[in-house]
């Protein structure tokens, strides 16, 4: 249940109450699968008591602030955050691994730095990083000082110029051996480092991602520790350049920043060196694998797709119980206004989100599973599945964050005026997903990467050559297997979505082969063929969350759950995946086909999985547990008083604590005396 202080009121809308006797399946046993068991469950409600005990100022009220005054708040928010980890740290695993630093970037406590935080990169990619990356002596001399929050860092990657395009990149980093230093330089403009949050003017570190030279030949990028403020005076060093790039679209107290250098050097060891390596005479000795050096970007899409399919369910869940308080337009002439949530209209804007946000959920459990296990096999030397680990990562970043980015914004709409309201929270939602598809990769530049992998592996098949195991749906069609019968089936709709993947796969390969033939360069051929490429890479992922839903839903792990959450999760599988095939029917009809009397099937088959799910949409949503403060919505709360939020946010506009604006003495009333 949510913090009470943080409430306009405790006492539930009547409406809300209603939908939650009326669902047909137990909200805690969601809720427990949701978060990966009871103890999970348990320990992340405690958490939130702890974080957002003492909360009691509406989340969305920072916006009435100045830029710089964000900035600050999002300062002294973040260090709350870390100061009251530290203590749950002691309290719960006194003298064992630190578990803050992952809950400090955790999803579970969005919602304790609006404002977000500035040091989100340092913590989510930077520390991993220089595990990854640096030796063991590495760690010790400089990684455990950013983990332990002693210095303040990011990981500088993207420039002005270049971002997704790694082996673009123009900052240098030239070994000098006569003082076994890196002399480091931004040579143009577009090489200044531009984005890296945290980086603007709270960072005093970062890890540097630049292309090495050693006399002057190109060795490949490379990551370096720097330094770029003092620690005391923070005053930046000689040679350096920095500040911070301007208000943004959204996460607007992270301080994003820009980073020039000049002649700045370094000692050898700080380059990483667990993988490539730079001996003291200038002797290079490469990656054993050169993928490596990428590995941490990997991880990061792991993240971000799963981030999103949390920030998809958190939108949902404010739409929903808006939805089942609204009411406006009667269904029946001289009727009372229903909740606008009866309106078949509306529930084709809300469930499909909501089995979407369930889809992705899982689909991202196995991504990390896949990621897991390759660690592993990278520490014994075993590279094996590294590339379709990045392939999927790369697929299922680009997919999640694009369907966040408009379900959020559907969502939105579907709150009709109220939505537009920066106290609904659904814009920063829709913010944050825009803007993760395009870092860590745009999400275009990844599906191409994927067209890619899909290129090699359709040839593979093609020679009958063995198969990575997201990828060997393709064997069948192109040893010229074809699609055996539309029936209609869950497995048979996957299948059928795997064989349009499949389809889409030839062509590109098809295409791509006859340009190769009319003479255009390898480079020339993938670039006409991109479209081609990123619709089979587009189906390949669907293909994935499809297949990973319905493997969840009717495999063993169904024994454990009680029937009735079977059969809401049974529901959720049906929407989702007729859905997906009907917005996808274009593609499955070039290959598969499909009479009319199907296609009309399918439409009702819509129709009556949205019918199912209407009686426990608001269960469901309860389900995945967020608290009001994860929520910071005035149209979404648990206890759902929708209007009297509205109007108690509105109250509080700075502009509303006087009756009259000293706008209108200096402004408005010389203007309506001027006689104009």
């Amino acid at each position: 249940m949510p913090a009470k202080k943080y409430l306009v009121s405790d006492i539930v809308n009547p409406d809300l109450e209603m939908e939650r006797h009326g669902a047909s399946f137990r909200v805690d046993e969601f809720a427990r699968w949701w978060h990966g068991g009871a103890e999970k469950l348990r320990f992340k409600r405690e958490l939130e008591q702890d974080i957002f005990n003492d909360m009691t100022e509406h989340n969305t009220l920072f916006l009435y602030k100045s830029h710089e005054e964000i900035s600050e708040l999002a300062l002294k928010q973040s260090f709350d955050v870390a100061k009251k980890l530290r203590t749950i740290q002691k309290r719960v695993n006194p003298g064992g691994n630190d578990i803050w630093p992952k809950l400090y970037t955790s999803s579970w406590i969005w919602g304790a730095m609006p404002a977000e935080n500035p040091f989100g990169v340092q913590f989510s990619m930077m520390v991993d990083a220089i595990k990854m990356q640096g030796t063991d002596e590495q760690w010790e001399r400089f990684g455990k000082r950013v983990e332990n929050f002693e210095i303040t860092g990011t990981y500088a990657q993207t420039e002005l110029g270049h971002g997704t395009f790694l082996r673009g990149l123009e900052t240098r980093a030239d070994y000098d051996r006569s003082t076994q230093e890196f002399v480091l330089n931004t040579p143009t403009l577009t090489a200044y480092k531009w984005w890296p949050g945290g980086l603007g003017h709270c960072c005093n570190y970062c890890l540097l991602v630049a292309q090495l030279y050693i006399d002057n030949e190109p060795k490949g990028v490379q990551m370096f520790f720097v330094q770029l403020r003092d620690e005391e005076t923070h005053m930046p060093l000689p040679g350096i350049d920095i500040g911070e790039i301007g208000h943004k679209k959204g996460f607007y107290g992270v301080s994003n920043g820009f980073l020039g250098l000049k002649n700045v050097r370094i000692p050898r060891l700080n380059m990483m060196m667990r993988n490539a390596k730079v001996q003291p005479d200038g002797t290079f000795v490469k990656s054993p694998i050169s993928v490596l050096t990428y590995f941490t970007m990997v991880m990061m899409r792991c993240m971000i797709a799963a981030d999103n399919a949390f920030l998809l369910a958190i939108a949902a869940t404010i739409a929903t119980r808006y939805s089942a308080v609204r009411r406006q337009s009667p269904i029946n002439p001289n009727e009372p206004e229903p909740q606008i949530i009866d309106h078949v209209t509306q529930q084709m804007k809300l469930f499909p989100e909501i089995a979407t946000a369930v889809a992705h959920k899982l689909a991202t459990n196995s991504l990390w599973s896949m990621y897991h296990e390759t660690y592993v096999a990278i520490e014994r030397g075993d590279y094996t599945r590294l590339p379709e680990l990045h392939n999927l990562a790369c697929a299922l970043k680009a997919l999640c964050t694009a369907d966040a980015n408009a379900g959020a914004e559907r969502l939105r709409l579907a709150c009709g005026g109220h939505g537009y309201l920066t106290s609904a929270n659904l814009h920063t939602l829709v913010a944050a997903a825009a803007a993760a598809c395009t870092y860590e990769g745009e999400n275009t530049v990844l599906l191409l990467q994927v067209g890619r992998f899909l290129m090699k592996s359709w040839r593979a098949a093609s020679e009958g050559k063995p198969l990575s195991p997201t990828a060997s749906y393709l064997a069948a069609p192109a040893q010229g297997k074809g699609f055996d019968k539309w029936t209609g089936d869950w497995a048979n709709i996957v299948n059928a979505i795997q064989y349009a993947a499949a389809s889409k796969v030839r062509l590109a390969f098809e295409n791509m082969s006859q340009r190769l033939k009319q003479g255009q360069t390898e480079g020339e051929a993938a670039n006409n063929t991109g479209l081609e490429l990123t619709q089979a890479a587009e189906l390949h992922g669907r293909s994935f969350i499809a297949a990973t839903f319905l493997a969840h839903v009717t495999g063993p792990a169904a024994a454990e759950r009680s029937a009735a959450f079977n059969r809401v999760l049974q529901n959720l599988l049906e929407l989702y995946l007729v859905h997906t095939t009907q917005r996808h029917l274009s593609a499955i009809l070039q290959c598969i086909s499909l009479s009319d009397a199907e296609l009309r099937t399918l439409q009702t088959r819509l129709e009556i999985a949205l019918k199912k799910l209407r009686p426990d949409a608001v269960a469901i949503v309860d389900g995945f547990d967020f608290h009001d403060c994860t929520l910071s919505s005035t149209l979404g709360s648990y206890a759902g008083n929708v209007y009297e939020s509205l109007f108690a946010l509105a109250k509080q506009s700075p502009l509303n604590q006087q009756p009259v604006p000293k706008s209108f003495h200096t402004i408005l009333k010389p203007f309506l005396k001027s006689n104009l």
